[in-house]
């Protein structure tokens, strides 16, 4: 296998993904023309304190270091989402509260859809997704 895909995964399976409750912050640019959603996402946690997003835990702070936030790595787009889902699917199960998540045109194939909204929804933690109800939110991406 690849060593440098296996220590990443190692990084997204052991690496501290908590946020404060009512702190976590997600975004979706998977498949997307622009990091629109980053960008919003990257400034509300700049301007709001006590959030984060995956970046601002240990986990995502490690990957960012390895690479992850680029596109030169040496593994395939799906090698680099796994990575990421995983990482992801940690933190939501981790997480409770109100989510704030800048989605807006989230393709149905990328980790927001995939794995974050179907465990936010398995997270009895977590409540609302931008203050409204959890599912009637996850009702705009049809996951139910």
């Amino acid at each position: 296998m690849n060593k440098f895909f296996d220590d990443a995964v190692t990084v997204a399976q052991t690496f501290d993904v908590s946020t404060p409750k009512n702190g976590l912050v997600l975004y979706s640019v998977s498949f997307l023309p622009t990091k629109e959603n980053r960008d919003k996402a990257f400034a509300f946690v700049k301007d709001n304190i006590g959030v984060k997003t995956i970046e601002d835990t240990p986990c995502g702070k490690k990957l960012v270091e390895l690479g992850f936030a680029s596109s030169d790595l040496p593994l395939t787009q799906d090698m680099i989402a796994e990575v990421w889902a995983i990482a992801s699917d940690r933190m939501i199960k981790s997480a409770e509260g109100n989510v704030i998540a800048f989605v807006d045109g989230a393709d149905s194939r990328s980790v927001f859809c995939r794995v974050e909204l179907p465990n936010i929804l398995k997270n009895d933690k977590i409540v609302t997704i931008n203050g409204e109800d959890k599912y009637l939110f996850a009702k705009k991406f049809m996951i139910m």
